[in-house]
């Protein structure tokens, strides 16, 4: 699985508003709502379906980086978020520290391998300091396809 293959290249913020987490998980949403891959209707059962994720365990990892996400029957297709924050959210992260990148994950209930493959290419990019430290010097939208394109580059050379 490829990330520019799971990624709304028009769900892409390198510059989020939203200085708290549940805001700015609606943010992220109202990109996906305005891309066209998410449903007007679902905007707000899918936040709350991540925010109630996120009160069991956040999903902020650490090293400035947070991957909300969340399964469910409504949603037909895969799809990621990409969000930059300079000046950080609340995430309340394993570190404690903001979190500068969100990628926000929508998968489909009835296909969780999906998910984890797309979690794992996640992770293993989000693990990558050269590549966490490219996504937040992140200028626009083509700095950021430009980083996905890498990466899944070198994930096919590995």
């Amino acid at each position: 699985m490829k990330l520019q293959d799971i990624v709304v290249q028009e769900a892409i913020l390198p510059q989020l508003k939203a200085g708290a987490r549940d805001d700015a998980i609606a943010e992220i949403m109202d990109a996906l709502v305005d891309s066209g891959a998410v449903s007007p209707e679902l905007r707000d059962e899918f936040i709350e379906a991540i925010i109630r994720r996120e009160n069991r365990g956040s999903t902020g990892f650490g090293h400035a980086v947070a991957v909300p996400h969340v399964k469910h029957a409504a949603i037909q297709k895969m799809v990621v978020a990409i969000a930059n924050s300079p000046a950080g959210v609340e995430f309340n992260a394993l570190d404690k520290q903001p979190v500068h990148s969100i990628f926000l994950l929508l998968s489909p209930e009835d296909k969780p391998e999906d998910h984890l493959d797309a979690m794992e290419v996640i992770f293993g990019n989000l693990s990558n300091e050269t590549f966490r430290r490219f996504l937040r010097q992140a200028k626009g939208v083509d700095d950021i396809v430009t980083l996905l394109e890498e990466a899944d580059a070198n994930a096919q050379s590995r």
